[in-house]
């Protein structure tokens, strides 16, 4: 059953259905006639309930918080039915305004002074649904002039970004971190449409055998199979 959350898609479902009597309704009147039918006057106060709804729903663990692309476009909250997992999810009435290169993320951002000289790996676990472009994980190091290190696995394979309907995968990330910067910032997000949850973030210090990594995708420690002789990787 919908609820005055589900407005949005109710209005395009009622439009349609007149549609196929032969009645033609704009977007607008469909919503002032969705609005009337949960007895509001109009699609505007109808319209504010659901923002202030949405606002008390998206609780995000303490530290936390949404950017990206396009937030508007997505629900994120903490999901609990999950494992205590953070969950990001195209929201239902906007899926079909949803392009490949719309993002949301969650993220933290952190003083870098603490990490400086040292290597360190963010690391957590995401699990997908119906994702359509891709989920993954990434890690960006900024100093006085901007980015100095970024990666978020997108060239990366196969541990890059988790497509379609997956189960808890982890993906992490690695960096130097320079002296010079100022800055840590890291998180995961959804690209395109579906769902996706993360938990078990980390951020620790590793030890020099653990490789870095690049913006490029993974870096190589010398030129190798350059005639293409060892044939296609799995």
């Amino acid at each position: 059953m919908h609820s005055y959350m589900d407005a949005k898609l109710m209005a395009k479902l009622l439009r349609q259905a007149l549609a196929e009597r032969s009645i033609d309704v704009s977007h607008s009147d469909s919503l002032e006639l969705v609005s009337r039918q949960f007895g509001l006057a109009n699609w505007n106060m109808l319209s504010a309930r659901i923002d202030r709804a949405a606002l008390n729903d998206e609780t995000l663990p303490s530290g936390w918080f949404k950017a990206g692309k396009s937030p508007h476009l997505y629900e994120t909250r903490l999901d609990h039915q999950n494992g205590s997992s953070v969950l990001i999810a195209t929201r239902p009435e906007l899926l079909h305004d949803v392009r490949g290169d719309d993002f949301c993320t969650v993220m933290q951002s952190v003083d870098a002074e603490p990490f400086k000289g040292k290597r360190i790996r963010i690391a957590g676990e995401l699990r997908t649904e119906d994702a359509g472009t891709g989920a993954t994980i990434w890690f960006r190091i900024d100093g006085a002039k901007g980015t100095l290190l970024f990666n978020n696995l997108e060239l990366h394979r196969p541990d890059g970004p988790l497509v379609g309907t997956q189960g808890w995968s982890q993906r992490s990330v690695v960096f130097d971190i320079p002296g010079e910067a100022l800055s840590l910032h890291y998180g995961f997000f959804l690209k395109g449409t579906g769902k996706c949850w993360s938990r078990k973030f980390s951020l620790d210090e590793v030890d020099g055998s653990v490789p870095t990594s690049s913006g490029k995708g993974p870096v190589l420690p010398r030129p190798t199979n350059l005639d293409f002789g060892q044939g296609a990787a799995n």
